[in-house]
């Protein structure tokens, strides 16, 4: 007697694995063309400015610089700078971008600390001591505005506070926020939590 093969039906492992791989990429690209929802933005941007705040507080204090931070009136963008010889230009760093703009639908607000810095923007009113005209010709290059907020070589920081929030909401405690204390230490705060008292 001679036994028929019968031919078998299915599919080989290596069919079934490349269908998967298939339906896991297309997956992937769905996902991540989603759009973010305003408080997952925020939470991004927020992390994001308390890694560059804290690696630029360490570079300051390794390399000598004097490095500052000023925000966008319209609470849209923040730009970061440093002193130098020319007085206070946009940072030049490998991995940090000098400015950075908000997404639409996000605000940022910013507020200074408490005591001598509690006045936003009375610090850097600069008022010649000379007269104007006699200078003019140096100062044709556009000169940066001065940070409103710095980051010294010696581990000091302007202590102050950013807000970033979906600009549907209302600044308050219940958004993400960005807290840098004058002993040089930067937290990152969740919407609704507290400063510890002893960080302070």
């Amino acid at each position: 007697m001679v036994k028929q093969h019968k031919k078998q039906r299915g599919f080989t492992l290596l069919e079934i694995m490349l269908v998967m791989v298939l339906v896991s990429v297309s997956a992937i690209a769905v996902v991540i063309n989603l759009p973010q929802s305003g408080s997952d933005a925020a939470q991004t941007r927020s992390q994001q400015l308390f890694q560059r705040l804290t690696m630029l507080h360490q570079d300051a204090i390794l390399n000598g610089w004097d490095l500052g931070i000023r925000f966008d009136p319209a609470g849209k963008k923040y730009r970061l700078l440093k002193l130098t010889k020319d007085g206070w230009q946009a940072l030049d760093h490998r991995r940090i971008p000098a400015d950075t703009e908000l997404e639409d639908g996000l605000t940022l607000t910013w507020e200074l600390g408490d005591g001598t810095w509690g006045k936003q923007d009375s610090l850097f009113k600069q008022e010649s001591l000379f007269d104007e005209e006699m200078f003019a010709k140096e100062e044709k290059k556009k000169q940066e505005l001065p940070p409103q907020a710095f980051i010294l070589s010696s581990g000091e920081l302007t202590p102050f506070e950013v807000y970033i929030y979906p600009s549907s909401e209302a600044q308050g405690d219940d958004n993400w926020r960005v807290v840098a204390l004058e002993n040089g230490s930067v937290k990152l705060l969740k919407p609704g939590e507290e400063l510890k008292d002893e960080v302070r």
